[in-house]
């Protein structure tokens, strides 16, 4: 049971000798308010480590899985180790809190070069998650030993209001991550302003309060640590515009000649010096090269125009370069496009290197662009029977958000949303690096009620590429399958598709031929894991 403290007692320090500079009250209020900043620096770090895993290599479960768990192992293990520091608590405090924000606010920047530099990018984030826990495991155990030498609580009573300042501190730093760090400063320079707020509170208050407590050498020792710190984390600030630009040239042959971070992704484009090759990446996976992206286009609008097509839908194909074939078919009479990013779609209308390639194909008064998810917009917006054509022009299903666009109760969405007589393709990947994927989309287009027709052609920026065409009605072949390929008798005059490359387009070889696999559906995502596993040695 708590004793209960008079107050003239509650305003006295609990540790004998100890000169506070304010009252042991406001005190108080001064080292919750820090557990509180301190929890929200936690949270960004941690924020900020998953974040950089899913922008750099996807699979944000298995980034947010592998930094949470390291780094709350590693807070226990500090936890432990802090009963050894406790003899001097708030040098301790300090000396912990300069630590980490100093690795805290490096770390995406650290992390980054060991991406673009040394390869060693998820051995690198173990240790970094690692380190950051054992640096946080170690906060709370000081924390209560310093409020308890301002004034002494009962267990329960400080063990609540440490708990309950951390947490809600964490609930600060997890929302300001996502609507104002990333927004106004990007991930690095955000760490890096989060390691310098981390910096000043937890050192310099620690510091100014336990003032009396610390030598000299103590006090001029943190003194130039946090000083140093800053300036370190400043200099950082500084030039973080100018290691981004060098990192991320690493990661690509050509010379980049855009960049920007959307919302969503990562945009660049690169442009060769030597030779016309201009290159569209998002988040680092190569979207087209101009130096062949007519066959990857072509292969995958003209077979699908063969047929009532007055009304197109196009999910994905933010790029215009779908939409530039499908408008050259005067009797389209509307094409929408869904693309999530506005972004994409803004440098669609007005990058000269894109609108150079897709004819200013989103400017033409027949597109209506719609910047929404192509999942939510089938389900909650496309009129039923709306549309002749669906093409599916979507990223390739190796995370979580992409795998649904390739599920069973994406293509039941899609075929509500067909016509009667309508067909659908979809762009599905390589039936080479991944052909259990490959055939998987198949298997679940068919799920979803449709018959689908495979076929591949070769893009040599990608390699074997691969898609189905696929109908929900009697409009299939005289075997029960899918429609069969072919061009329209008006089809436009094309650079590499024919109807002999149709002919060839349908054979595949028998180490690549069909496969036994599983339907991918929403609570069921097998597709992402026959994707990952497929360009796991390439």
């Amino acid at each position: 049971m708590a004793v209960p403290l008079d107050a003239a007692a509650a305003e006295t320090p609990a540790l004998p000798g100890l000169h506070l500079p304010v009252g042991p009250s406001l005190a108080r209020f001064l080292v919750l308010l820090g557990v509180f900043v301190c929890a929200a620096c936690g949270m960004v770090y941690e924020l900020a480590l998953v974040a950089l895993g899913a922008y750099l290599l996807g699979n944000t479960v298995v980034q947010a899985s592998i930094v949470l768990s390291v780094m709350v192992f590693a807070m226990g293990i500090g936890a432990l180790a802090s009963k050894r520091l406790n003899r001097w608590p708030a040098l301790s405090f300090a000396a912990v809190e300069a630590l980490l924000s100093l690795l805290g606010g490096l770390s995406v920047l650290l992390l980054y070069a060991c991406f673009a530099w040394l390869r060693i990018y998820q051995a690198a984030t173990v240790g970094v998650a690692f380190a950051l826990g054992a640096l946080i495991g170690a906060e709370i155990p000081l924390l209560m030993n310093l409020l308890q030498q301002i004034r002494r609580q009962s267990a329960p009573d400080a063990v609540a209001d440490m708990f309950a300042a951390d947490y809600v501190g964490a609930l600060l730093g997890g929302l300001a991550f996502p609507f104002l760090l990333l927004p106004a400063l990007g991930l690095l320079r955000g760490a890096l302003a989060v390691g310098a707020v981390n910096a000043l509170v937890g050192v310099a208050v620690t510091v100014w309060l336990f003032r009396s407590t610390l030598s000299r050498r103590s006090l001029a020792a943190l003194a130039a640590a946090l000083v140093a710190i800053l300036l370190v984390l400043a200099g950082a600030f500084w030039g973080s515009g100018r290691f981004e630009v060098s990192a991320r040239q690493q990661l690509y042959a050509q010379p980049i000649v855009l960049q920007q971070r959307s919302e969503y992704q990562d945009i660049v484009m690169t442009s060769a010096i030597s030779y016309d090759d201009e290159r569209l990446y998002l988040n680092g996976n190569l979207q087209f090269s101009s130096a062949d992206e007519h066959r990857y286009h072509e292969a995958l609008v003209h077979p699908a125009m063969d047929g009532p097509r007055a009304r197109v839908l196009v999910l994905g194909g933010g790029d215009g370069l779908a939409a530039r074939e499908i408008l050259r078919y005067a009797d389209v009479e509307a094409l929408t496009l869904v693309d999530l990013d506005p972004a994409v779609t803004e440098l669609a209308r007005t990058e000269p290197r894109l609108t150079a390639l897709n004819g200013r194909s989103l400017e033409d008064p027949r597109v209506e662009v719609v910047n929404a998810d192509a999942f939510s917009w089938l389900r909650e917006r496309a009129p039923s029977g709306g549309f002749d054509v669906v093409v599916a022009d979507l990223p390739d299903p190796d995370s979580e958000a992409t795998a649904k666009l390739y599920s069973q109760e994406m293509y039941g969405l899609v075929g509500r949303a067909l016509a009667p007589g309508g067909r659908l393709v979809v762009q599905s990947g390589s039936p080479y690096f991944a052909p259990e994927a490959y055939w998987c989309i198949g298997e679940t287009v068919e799920a979803a009620g449709f018959g689908a027709t495979p076929y591949n052609v070769d893009v040599p920026s990608f390699g074997n590429w691969g898609f189905f065409l696929a109908t929900a009605d009697g409009t299939a072949d005289d075997d029960g399958g899918g429609p069969p390929l072919g061009l329209a008798e008006d089809a436009p005059a094309t650079r590499f598709l024919s109807e002999e490359v149709l002919v060839a387009a349908a054979v595949f070889p028998p180490d690549r031929g069909p496969r036994d696999v599983e339907v991918s559906t929403l609570l069921e995502p097998v597709v992402m894991g026959y994707q990952q596993q497929g360009w796991k040695g390439y």
